[in-house]
């Protein structure tokens, strides 16, 4: 989930809280932080322009020279090879002296004889994502609002100078898979009631179609709330800038003032909502259902779907027209002759939600949200504020009334916490006063009586049911620092390596199985080597009486002293390396303070690993060859299905282009690649270097899933080859992980067998392809069923810009 802090501020006073105090904040009581990211904190000199008059270039077929109005007494001219510029949009312009993200500086320049003194914008320009940008701005410029203010600084006119923090939430916490939940996360935080400031009712459209529209629930199990309103004579047209801003911050793209007013609700209240075209219904009895055996869906990624009676569908009639709490039906999409829209609003079986996107791999925000739940008590003020925002947004006017279903029970949750439990269980002792200011502060009522006190629970928050849910709430309100630490009196216990020692004396074994040989350095180091990869975050730990200048400081990288061993072999011309060390490095954490140490894994290549012999040339270790080794390592950990490689210009000692983080399931847990050349000439190393290092504490705090036997599949594998054309830069990765995501549950591996770049390859292009196999251990797989798994892959694959299947 992601909170934009300029959104969160509308319901709380969060003027003197920074992003990352609130990130600190949120991890300290229960909610993980991923990360806190701001587009615009660096950018500057970029304003609002308009285009006052455009030319074709003279001597270019797709250039335009603009002139354009930035709020100066002159006209800035400025050339622009974007398809959809126009005269008389108001535009975004970075101005000479503008640095946009990726480190690009604006100058003034001359391109085929004009100069130009500036550069119209892409939202992409600017720091988005490709995947949040709008599709008609997608590959051009930004288009602004007409009323966008001539020369007004783009930062605060965007309002981009917002942090927003990715929330990692737990099935536990769903509530915060909202901006309702999570103000009130943040509310109890700071001690602050959230405000939420609702939309006024309008006129209501009292002679209308919605009269027509029936509802049928064949079974509370299915949905036990279903509303549907109707907003009509609506134009559909793209959203307010605020809107699209809101969304594309939250990773939404903006699609039209209707698709944005359901995602905003989705994101607002967590509620999933969906749009229908009215008049695009066959009938309007709408019918919550079991699928028939063999029904078929178009749905909207143009996929047709055949469905079993596990799923749930909503139906005009007996016809499908959605998925239920997955994804909607294209026969009855908003488009832009839609003028009557039904608005859904409802609550699905979380079991049978996840059971259907995961058939047809359609994870989304809102199958998501069903099944880890939803704030129902909000279920009817969300769907009438959507439908007032919709009407607002679209000109259009509501229905009067509701057509609904519900049998939900929203009633408070009262739960009974013995008075010595606080004490008891958190070894916390509390007052009457010091109980009730925190469960005020969660937005609880609370009453005392001899024994225990009963905490009344909204809705809100269905997480909680049990004492022990109570008191994990006063413990982190509380603050989990604030507890004191008490040592536990145990039985004594065997001994026995523990999981750090046993991952050392795997890595050893691996290690030693792979061809490296052990080395044993100091710690100590120079200023000068230990400088060459330092954290920012953490001081160096320096030695009061050093013994030389060559040991002053403990290192914070295995780097330096492996460096040095290959420096050492060089010199004595040997000149084939390969050496690994585990061992630690240390963080300075302030004076007469214990520097925080940390276990790495360092691995370093150099040569030759394969001499030349007459049936063969030689072969030199390269970056392939140490990937390869480190997969082999955490194969053997069982954890290479969750190991990412990342490319990185950002380590100044690597070579900027063969250099990748490795990230474990989205963490990163160290590097690798080609040593910088510059870096090794300075260590006096001839020859390409390779180094990898791994944190192995970060290996060591992993769950891995249990390892479970399974029999020998006694049924044939089938296979099928995917040959693709892609952009030279789209990563092997990205392919490997929409196959897989795409490929069903019978897809057993993906090999990249080819890739071919020459002759017949347009320039910036690479022929990449794909050998894939399918098994199924109960049946042998039928030619049909292969085939609609391949049409998955092909249509997700089509989605990849600039990919062309061969």
């Amino acid at each position: 989930m992601l909170i934009s802090l300029e959104w969160l501020s509308d319901f709380l006073d969060l003027s003197d809280i920074t992003g990352l105090e609130l990130a600190e904040r949120m991890s300290r009581t229960g909610i993980e932080v991923e990360s806190v990211e701001n587009i615009g904190k660096d950018l500057n000199n970029i304003v609002v322009g308009e285009v006052v008059e455009l030319a074709p270039h003279q001597d270019s077929d797709h250039l335009n020279v603009a002139q354009v109005n930035v709020g100066s007494s002159d006209l800035s001219q400025i050339v622009c090879g974007a398809p959809n510029i126009k005269q008389g949009q108001k535009v975004i312009v970075a101005l000479p002296g503008a640095v946009l993200p990726g480190g690009m500086e604006i100058l003034e320049s001359t391109l085929r004889g004009v100069d130009s003194n500036g550069m119209i914008c892409s939202l992409q320009e600017l720091g988005f994502s490709d995947s949040v940008v709008a599709k008609e701005y997608a590959k051009g410029i930004f288009v602004l609002p007409e009323d966008a203010p001539v020369g007004e600084d783009i930062v605060s006119y965007m309002k981009l100078d917002d942090d927003v923090i990715e929330l990692d939430i737990t099935p536990n916490r769903a509530d915060a898979l909202s901006m309702y939940g999570t103000a009130y996360e943040v509310g109890a935080i700071y001690d602050q009631k959230p405000q939420f400031n609702l939309i006024e009712e309008q006129d209501f459209a009292i002679d209308s179609k919605l009269g027509q529209v029936q509802i049928e629930v064949e079974s509370p199990e299915l949905s036990n709330a279903y509303q549907i309103r109707l907003i009509e004579d609506v134009e559909v047209k793209a959203s307010p800038l605020w809107v699209q801003l809101r969304l594309m911050k939250a990773g939404i793209r903006p699609v039209n003032n209707i698709v944005d007013t359901t995602n905003y609700f989705l994101l607002l209240y967590g509620q999933p909502m969906h749009a229908f075209d009215f008049d695009q219904l066959e009938s309007k009895t709408i019918k919550v259902k079991s699928a028939a055996d063999g029904d078929t869906l178009t749905t909207l990624d143009g996929v047709e779907r055949t469905l079993e009676p596990t799923d749930t569908v909503i139906a005009s009639g007996d016809q499908p027209i959605a998925l239920a709490g997955v994804m909607g039906g294209l026969d009855t999409e908003v488009t832009n002759n839609t003028k009557n829209v039904l608005l859904e609003t409802a609550v699905f079986d979380s079991q049978r939600v996840r059971s259907t996107s995961k058939k047809f791999a359609l994870r989304s925000e809102s199958s998501a949200r069903f099944e880890k739940g939803i704030n129902v008590s909000k279920l009817n003020e969300s769907g009438e504020q959507a439908a007032l925002l919709m009407a607002q947004l679209s000109g259009g006017q509501i229905a009067n009334g509701v057509k609904e279903f519900n049998q939900l029970n929203t009633d408070n949750v009262q739960i009974s916490v013995h008075n010595n439990s606080p004490e008891k269980k958190l070894g916390i002792s509390l007052t009457k006063d010091d109980i009730m200011k925190i469960i005020a502060r969660l937005g609880f009522e609370v009453e005392f009586n001899e024994e225990a006190f009963i905490v009344d629970v909204p809705a809100r928050r269905w997480d909680i049911s049990i004492e022990a849910d109570i008191l994990e709430e006063i413990a982190r309100i509380y603050g989990y620092d604030n507890i004191p630490t008490t040592l536990p009196t145990t039985p004594s216990q065997p001994g026995r390596l523990t999981q750090k020692q046993q991952l050392i004396r795997k890595t050893r074994t691996v290690a030693e199985g792979l061809g490296l040989n052990q080395a044993i350095t100091y710690v100590l180091t120079s200023k000068e080597h230990a400088s060459l990869i330092k954290s920012d975050a953490h001081s160096l730990v320096e030695l009061e009486l050093p013994m030389s200048e060559e040991r002053t400081v403990l290192r914070q990288s295995m780097f330096p002293a492996l460096m040095e061993i290959a420096q050492y072999n060089q010199a004595r011309q040997n000149k084939d390396l390969a050496f690994y060390e585990a061992g630690r490095v240390f963080f300075g954490q302030g004076t007469h303070v214990q520097p925080k140490e940390e276990e790495r894994l360092a691995i370093l290549l150099s040569g030759e690993y394969k001499g030349s012999q007459w049936y063969e040339s030689k072969k030199n270790y390269d970056f392939y060859v140490l990937k390869g080794m480190l997969e082999t390592y955490f194969e053997s950990l069982r954890v290479a299905s969750e190991i990412e490689f990342k490319p990185t210009s950002e380590i100044d000692v690597m070579h900027p282009g063969r250099t990748a983080i490795v990230s474990l399931a989205g963490e990163d847990i160290g590097f690798m690649g080609q040593i910088h050349p510059l870096v090794a000439e300075e260590f006096d190393l001839n020859q390409a270097t390779f180094f990898a290092e791994i944190e192995l504490d970060k290996l060591v705090a992993y769950q891995t899933a249990d390892l479970v036997q399974t029999p020998i599949a006694k049924y044939p594998s089938t296979s099928r080859d995917l040959a693709l054309l892609v952009d030279d830069t789209l990563l092997h990765h990205e392919l490997n992980s929409t196959i897989a995501e795409n490929g069903g549950q019978y897809l057993v591996s993906i090999e990249l067998f080819d890739r071919y770049v020459g002759e017949n390859i347009p320039e910036g292009k690479q022929s990449l392809a794909y050998h894939m196999t399918f098994q199924n251990p109960n049946e042998t797989l039928k030619d049909e069923d292969i085939e609609k798994v391949m049409a998955n892959i092909t249509d997700a694959l089509k989605d990849i810009e600039g990919l062309e299947i061969r």
